[in-house]
């Protein structure tokens, strides 16, 4: 018997003489109780050997005869010398008619001292990475999501950069998350700090690498477009471990730094970033090795290489009949040049900067531009007398005080008189007859108001949509309504048998 089934047999003994319980000796046996009764009635009823494995001594089915194995042996030595195993089961099969699996083939030929005459690679030895030789020839960066203020603030991300060769970190931030333009501001502040690093090593995310298009390959990013630009080697890591070395860091910094802002008492991102930027100096002090070469690789930045448009977003644009480009509800009016008095139609670039400034560029060179005039629905808008009311936009966009309307909210009309809407709400439709009507809440009491006047003002649904904060399919249902939407209750389940027609359902949603 083995060991583990003579420990089964002293538990069994133990159990079968009353001095353990079945619940007892399931849990030293690591068995449910039910088939610790199994194997009581087994070890009662044929003793010690009805604890062993019912094949043990049995031949399996599956194994391969030895006068099979001696044929192998010998058509391997005779008929197909230096065939390697894999060849060999394929020819086995084809010509002799054995149906061996190559793993079998290689097992039979071990144990008759025949290896495979094709010699395979040895498993690669892994070791640690050498650091390079110089400062500024590789540049760690990655973001580290962790509770850094402990519960005294908002949780947000450390983006750090980490010198391969010397292990300092040339600059660290705190964003409210991981994106393209914190990672901006993270290279900026190294060139700026020491300059352009040769490559970047970084992981595959998002901002790094974009997922595979419709074409089948990958479009650039905004981050991979300005290290092109600044000439930075774009290196990504197959595995985090790859990367040991900025990972290490985030982990030393989530021990230490969180401890320097709980002494600091921070509360805020901008608190953190305080205590980080005096934090850094002493830490690169601290954990700073020296590289094998002293002179630095960090590359000077051209004076004529504008850093703020090359690590801004660009995004591209047609010029309208009109000169203008829009972007994010800004329009710019492009100007006419002394090479070109027109960019209609043209392909165009928008740069945002980091500090939110936009500028158009056409193949590489600036254009200049100005804000270009508002339509005729914002003006009316800006000098009628809802633009200087925020209870409307703040009540029409759900953020009411407490469901309270404003007495302003009262809508006047040309004449002098107010506007109030129907004290029943909305006309009944007749293809919801039965189903009563709730009253309408303060909000959408708000927003009936606040939508009757700006179309009494001359204000289209989509100037309506964005002075009040809502979409134009909201301003549309309340335009096109009889008077308040209310509040419909729903309708009781109907039977199978008692369910409406196609023509009735189809009329309920319409």
């Amino acid at each position: 018997m083995t060991q583990s089934e003579e420990a089964r047999r002293l538990v069994l003994e133990s159990a079968d003489a009353g001095d353990l319980q079945a619940a007892q000796a399931a849990e030293v046996l690591g068995v449910s109780e039910r088939h610790v009764w199994r194997l009581l009635a087994a070890y009662r009823a044929r003793g010690a050997p009805a604890l062993a494995h019912g094949n043990r001594g049995r031949r399996p089915h599956n194994v391969v005869p030895d006068p099979v194995a001696a044929t192998v042996v010998r058509l391997a030595r005779d008929r197909y010398p230096g065939a390697n195993h894999t060849h060999l089961s394929e020819l086995l099969w084809e010509h002799e008619g054995l149906a061996l699996s190559p793993f079998t083939v290689r097992r039979i030929l071990e144990a008759a001292g025949m290896s495979s005459p094709r010699r395979r690679r040895p498993p690669e030895h892994r070791v640690r990475r050498e650091r390079m030789p110089r400062e500024g020839m590789l540049l760690q960066v990655d973001g580290s999501h962790h509770a850094w203020l402990e519960g005294r603030g908002p949780r947000f991300t450390l983006l750090l950069a980490v010198d391969d060769a010397t292990g300092d970190v040339p600059s660290a931030l705190f964003r409210p998350a991981e994106d393209a333009r914190g990672y901006f501001s993270l290279l900026e502040q190294v060139v700026l700090r020491r300059g352009l690093p040769l490559a970047l090593y970084s992981d595959r995310h998002g901002v790094f690498q974009a997922p595979i298009g419709r074409t089948g390959r990958r479009p650039p990013t905004q981050f991979a477009r300005a290290l092109r630009e600044l000439g930075i080697t774009q290196v990504f890591a197959r595995s985090p471990q790859a990367k040991g070395r900025v990972e290490r860091f985030a982990g030393t910094l989530q021990d230490r730094l969180v401890t320097e802002l709980r002494h600091a008492g921070a509360a805020t991102i901008a608190e953190a970033q305080e205590v980080l930027d005096g934090f850094l100096p002493r830490f690169n002090a601290r954990f700073r090795v020296q590289p094998r070469q002293s002179e630095p690789a960090y590359r000077p930045l051209e004076p004529s290489l504008d850093l703020g448009a090359v690590l801004a977003f660009r995004h591209p644009r047609t010029v309208a009949r009109d000169n203008t480009v829009k972007y994010r509800w800004r329009t710019l009016q492009l100007l006419p040049g002394p090479e070109r008095t027109s960019y209609a139609r043209s392909r165009v670039e928008v740069v945002e900067r980091a500090d939110g400034s936009l500028s158009v560029r056409h193949h590489g060179q600036p254009i200049a531009t100005r804000p270009a005039p508002p339509p005729a629905g914002t003006l009316r808008t800006a000098r009628a007398e809802l633009a200087s009311r925020p209870d409307y936009e703040r009540i029409a966009s759900g953020r009411g005080s407490g469901g309270v309307l404003p007495r302003s909210a009262e809508t006047p009309s040309p004449n002098g008189a107010s506007v109030q809407p129907p004290s029943n709400g909305a006309a009944p439709d007749p293809a919801v007859k039965g189903r009563p009507l709730l009253p309408p809440t303060p909000r959408q009491l708000a927003r009936w108001k606040a939508i009757r006047q700006a179309q009494l003002q001359g204000l289209s649904m989509r100037a309506t949509a964005r002075l009040l904060g809502i979409s134009r399919v909201t301003v549309s249902n309340y335009v096109h309504a009889n008077g308040v939407p209310g509040r419909r209750t729903r309708a009781a389940p109907s039977l199978p048998e008692q369910r409406d027609p196609p023509d009735r359902i189809a009329a309920q949603l319409d």
